[in-house]
């Protein structure tokens, strides 16, 4: 039967699955495609975090506490890094110069773990310039991407030299809920106009965490959202997968 026919039958769904928690075949010592990867989920959740949980609140981070709070609302925070307008570079917590207690440094730890493993550069070296490409958004996008048990949003607390990129846990699950298709169509337009990333990956990575079975025959995708079906049409160029067309069927 056609992979296009409407009568044919969505593959099983094994429910919402973190790409890196499975043999998903991306190279990840490829700082583009473990970015890709990460960038679905990041967009949903951190627009989440701002209307759920920041709602344009002061915010006050104690360090020796290890909290961070949107006003009376405090949460357990973790240092992830920090960017330097002075020298225009970003620093990994990991590398503790406030000598900060272990415990807040956890997950910049397992970045940097998970860096070695995968011998991706930017997750290993201390310090480094900022660009568009490698900044504390992107950087924050990994680090909570691919740490923290799947449940962390970042912050950027910016100050007079720079910014202060930081982690917390939320237990919210509306922060963490999948998208319908209209939201999940405009995250991938807005992604992919913002960033240089694989769209094959970037849409499969997103739609395993959304929860949306899919196939993809050669350069065709097709995700079975409830209410209708998306289609993907890529193409390689350059060693990378772009879309070129987006479609309802």
């Amino acid at each position: 039967m056609s992979l296009f026919s409407k009568n044919k039958q969505p593959p099983a769904s094994s429910g919402r699955v973190n790409v890196f928690d499975i043999d998903y075949p991306f190279d990840r010592s490829s700082w583009v495609e473990v970015f890709s990867a990460c960038a679905g989920r990041s967009f949903v959740v951190q627009q989440r975090f701002a209307e759920l949980i920041v709602k344009d609140r002061d915010w006050f981070v104690d360090f020796n506490e290890q909290t961070l709070s949107f006003g009376e609302d405090a949460f357990p925070v973790q240092f992830i890094g920090s960017e330097s307008r002075l020298s225009n570079t970003w620093m990994w917590g990991w590398n503790n110069i406030n000598d900060f207690d272990p415990q807040i440094l956890g997950l910049a730890e397992q970045v940097r773990t998970l860096g070695q493993q995968w011998q991706l550069q930017p997750l290993t070296a201390v310090q480094f310039d900022i660009d568009d490409t490698f900044n504390a958004h992107t950087l924050a996008m990994v680090a909570t991407g691919i740490g923290g048990g799947g449940n962390m949003c970042y912050y950027i607390g910016p100050h007079e030299n720079g910014s202060a990129v930081m982690a917390v846990p939320i237990k919210d699950g509306r922060v963490f809920e999948p998208v319908g298709l209209g939201d999940f169509v405009s995250i991938l337009m807005s992604a992919i106009k913002q960033f240089d990333l694989d769209h094959k990956i970037f849409a499969e990575s997103f739609l395993l965490w959304n929860g949306i079975p899919f196939e993809r025959d050669g350069k065709t995708l097709i995700a079975y959202f409830p209410q209708q079906k998306l289609k993907l049409t890529l193409e390689n160029a350059g060693g990378m997968n772009r879309i070129t067309n987006i479609k309802t069927i």
